[in-house]
């Protein structure tokens, strides 16, 4: 068996040298694995023009922010959050001491703390509505949302959000007497919105940045819902969402450790595409290529490094079986989103009741929290929501003609004005590579014809800005 040496300037060669089609990023030391450096069968074809595409390292200012995140400040959060004793949906909501509302109260209270520090750039709202009886409803039930949004410098109306779900629950679902501490799931998701919030509220993002805690997520995802329906119909242009749940420990129910990888689930095809939209998209085998899929590998070029010390293993589906999460309401919107969640979940500790039984320890207690991985994991969001924010927009109307046949390929897009942008880059990779392989400046055009045939290969266009940011690709529709 070939052995890597961990060395950091081993490790950084190897993954410069490497096709990206060959790095699956889930070796625990961020390079590839010995079996990655000859199972690459598509990494030689095809030939085509280009540059091999490497990650984009973060700037001084981003590493400033990596480097704020603070275990101690996630722990203090956390703990603060199961001293509520429950934060079920329908616990107490006017006790300041216990139940959902007064961890409501202290969410808000926090977040309007940070926004003072903002210079006027960031407002906190506590939005919701009164939820009716429904199946896991049994009484109308008050379900807010805790909403931090830091506006954008240049284009505060393209908006990036990352969240978290500040219910708890036990076994039962309705159970809101007992405690529920909800340490992992979720005030470690919490936990990172909050942290990210407080940190970026003194910086300036080019684009708009929303911090959220969200309610009655244990019973229909109705806080997220609400928020994402309340997006859309104000037409508000949200271009990618992350919900962090479940992200607080790296220890598997079997004793496994991973404390360098988080999950990232992301859907393939739309369930909001007309029919005649997804028959296209398979008929030219873009199954892969949706937005929340190109959301995912733009995470994977700018989160995985030595300064988050995280690798992302992108997940091919919507979510976990059995489960869902608050990302799921922003698809359902028809916004680009996906969910990260820590890569071996102990069930044990999961919408469980707190107890002892033949030895085990079940419930979902801090104690079982691993603060310096959420650290890492805060990492990995920051790298991802400020790349978005600092980039120029999505490019959008992205067309491919194939009208005629021809070994070559020409694409078209609606050129964009907003201020910072340099121009575009044609990406390519094998149909069968997960993630981008090669990379074309085309500058600043609104069109491209590429020696290299759309048969063969999967393609996108993406923006880039005049500070080095780059967006996540759009993927071509016949036009």
């Amino acid at each position: 068996m070939l052995i890597i040496l961990a060395t950091t300037t081993l490790l950084l060669a190897l993954t410069t040298a490497l096709p990206p089609t060959c790095l699956h990023h889930r070796s625990t030391q961020f390079a590839p694995s010995p079996a990655d450096l000859f199972t690459c069968p598509s990494a030689s074809w095809p030939p085509g023009p280009g540059n091999l595409l490497t990650p984009q390292l973060p700037d001084a200012e981003l590493q400033q922010i990596m480097s704020e995140i603070s275990p101690v400040r996630i722990q203090a959060i956390i703990e603060k959050l199961v001293s509520f004793g429950t934060r079920n949906t329908f616990s107490n909501q006017t006790d300041p001491n216990r139940g959902i509302g007064a961890a409501r109260d202290w969410i808000a209270g926090q977040m309007r703390g940070f926004a003072e520090t903002s210079g006027g750039r960031m407002s906190v709202s506590v939005e919701g509505y009164v939820q009716g009886v429904e199946a896991r409803v049994p009484f109308p039930v008050r379900i807010s949302n805790i909403v931090a949004t830091l506006r954008g410098e240049s284009d505060q109306g393209r908006v990036y959000v990352i969240s978290g779900h500040y219910d708890s629950r036990v076994t039962d679902v309705n159970n809101y007497m007992s405690d529920a501490p909800g340490a992992d799931d979720d005030g470690s998701g919490v936990a990172v919105s909050m942290e990210l919030a407080r940190i970026m509220a003194t910086r300036r993002p080019a684009a708009t940045i929303v911090f959220m805690a969200v309610a009655g997520e244990e019973q229909n995802l109705y806080g997220s819902n609400f928020q994402a329906q309340k997006y859309k119909n104000a037409s508000v242009n949200v271009e990618g969402m992350f919900t962090n749940d479940i992200i607080g420990a790296s220890t598997g129910d079997d004793g496994t450790k991973d404390p360098n990888t988080i999950r990232l689930f992301a859907q393939g095809a739309p369930t909001t595409e007309s029919r005649a939209m997804t028959s296209t998209r398979a008929s030219i085998g873009g199954d892969s290529d949706s937005p929340a899929r190109e959301l995912a590998r733009f995470v994977v070029g700018v989160a995985i490094n030595q300064y988050t010390a995280m690798d992302v293993a992108v997940i091919y589906r919507a979510d976990r079986y059995l489960r869902g999460g608050d990302h799921l309401s922003f698809l359902k919107a028809g916004y680009p989103a996906a969910r990260f969640t820590e890569p071996i979940e102990n069930f044990a500790h999961q919408h469980q009741d707190v107890r002892v039984e033949n030895g085990t320890q079940y419930g979902d207690l801090a104690a079982f929290c691993d603060y310096d991985y959420i650290q890492r994991a805060g990492k990995v969001n920051a790298a991802a929501m400020w790349s978005l924010a600092q980039a120029p927009g999505t490019p959008r109307n992205v067309t491919i003609d194939v009208s005629v046949l021809t070994n070559k390929s020409s694409f078209k897009w609606l050129s964009s004005n907003e201020s910072g942008l340099a121009g575009y880059e044609l990406v390519w990779r094998p149909t069968d590579a997960p993630f981008w392989t090669h990379v074309i400046a085309v500058g600043n055009v609104d069109a491209y014809t590429v020696n290299l045939s759309k048969d063969n290969v999967n393609f996108g266009i993406r923006a880039v800005g005049t500070n080095g940011y780059r967006s996540p690709a759009a993927f071509p529709f016949p036009g």
